[in-house]
């Protein structure tokens, strides 16, 4: 698989580019489950502090720009879902 740009927009204009690695397989799995709603997650934000995050697609949507804009490390596995 190869490595993929995603754009991510947040309400004020502000846009980021984010690279998604070119991986064989998901490194999350069904275990990782989105801190907010309990579904899988997709989606992984390494905070500066070295917390993570971690999110469905839906919730990842709602919560990148601020994520990205607070200076948290993204795993983006969303290419995933359809597998």
């Amino acid at each position: 698989m190869r490595g993929r740009t995603v754009m991510v927009c947040d309400g004020n204009m502000n846009a980021w580019t984010l690279e998604r690695p070119a991986l064989d397989g998901p490194q999350l799995n069904a275990g990782n489950r989105c801190d907010v709603c309990g579904a899988r997650a997709w989606v992984r934000a390494t905070m500066p502090s070295g917390g993570q995050l971690f999110f469905c697609g839906h919730h990842a949507n709602e919560h990148l720009p601020s994520l990205v804009g607070s200076g948290a490390q993204i795993l983006d596995e969303r290419q995933f879902m359809t597998d």
